[in-house]
């Protein structure tokens, strides 16, 4: 990889979600605060929603991390493609439970008895859902029905719906008024605003044992147009732009390895400042709708490199990696 080349310890730009890459916003700290709070003060259903992306699934794992281990136990559910006496198995073999009964009274006993003990040794039981848009109505009057389990004074399991956008549509729908009036808190994560996406990338890159990064202002302006925002984009087009950069052994990346992974990638090409005013100020059209050659006699984007060159490039780059 390039690490060595940029001197960084580890790779900044993976997309596996990391905690410790985590990136705070403003928005992101009341989604964290909210569902801590949620959870701790046991308000039952709460919901949090964002694009793909945007860094819910990395926010829940920095969650889970940091919660009293001593006083939570939690059952997390990250493929819900189920039926509903899978989604109940599902939910007792995450909390431990090893031999799960065929009958769905006998789960739904289990599940009861565990949740009592736990509230009488001063436990908080959780129930989290990842990719709660892809719910189907069947499972979601179940967990419904799972947040009936309460004492006379709180809820004994706390429940996390955690989804894309699409995820409010759904429990928006008149069939499910009855969930909808169950939810305590809806909280929601936008993608990056220009200021942060730069901040983004000064961060992961600071996380990863890097100084200043190389990326120039031009490149990251481009990369915030080409993601619109989205953190996982953001990562994707940082992370091969550098071994862009790397192959041909530039320390800086520009915008010009933008503009060849956004076309590798199939992306969007970002349009530079002005560039749209100058050819056409009228029509204000996106990039996409003029022709490669104007485009390119413009310098609204980079000529396209000859494969030559970019297969050089990659020899160059995969020869490095082949030497650590």
């Amino acid at each position: 990889m390039y690490n060595q080349f940029f001197g960084l310890d580890k790779a900044p730009f993976n997309l596996t979600p990391d905690p410790e890459f985590l990136y705070l916003t403003t928005q992101h700290r009341e989604a964290l605060a909210g569902l801590t709070y949620a959870i701790l003060a046991r308000k039952g259903f709460v919901v949090l929603t964002g694009n793909a992306g945007t860094g819910k699934t990395t926010l829940l794992t920095r969650i889970l991390e940091h919660l009293p281990a001593s006083r939570i136990q939690s059952s997390v559910i990250v493929n819900p493609t189920l039926t509903p006496s899978e989604f109940l198995e599902a939910i007792l073999l995450d909390f431990g439970f090893e031999d799960v009964p065929p009958s769905k009274a006998q789960r739904i006993a289990i599940l009861q008895n565990f949740l009592w003990r736990g509230h009488r040794e001063g436990k908080i039981t959780a129930l989290i859902v990842d990719e709660a848009h892809k719910l189907s109505l069947e499972v979601l009057e179940e967990i419904r029905l799972l947040g009936n389990f309460e004492s006379a004074s709180e809820k004994l399991l706390q429940i996390v719906l955690v989804g894309q956008s699409e995820l409010d549509d759904l429990l928006n729908r008149e069939s499910l008024r009855q969930f909808k009036q169950r939810i305590s808190l809806r909280l929601a994560i936008e993608p990056l605003s220009e200021t942060e996406v730069e901040r983004y990338i000064q961060y992961r890159w600071m996380k990863a044992g890097g100084n200043e990064t190389p990326f120039s202002a031009d490149a990251i302006a481009g990369i915030g147009q080409a993601s619109q925002g989205v953190p996982r984009v953001i990562n994707v087009l940082c992370d091969n732009t550098l071994m862009q950069a790397c192959g041909e052994e530039s320390a800086l990346v520009e915008l010009r390895h933008v503009l060849a992974v956004c076309r590798e990638l199939q992306f969007a090409e970002p349009l530079p400042k002005g560039a749209a005013v100058a050819e056409a100020p009228a029509l204000a059209l996106p990039v996409e709708a003029f022709p490669m050659k104007t485009l390119e006699r413009y310098g609204t984007v980079a000529p396209k490199p000859s494969l030559l060159a970019r297969l050089a490039g990659k020899l160059r780059f995969m020869q490095r990696i082949e030497t650590v």
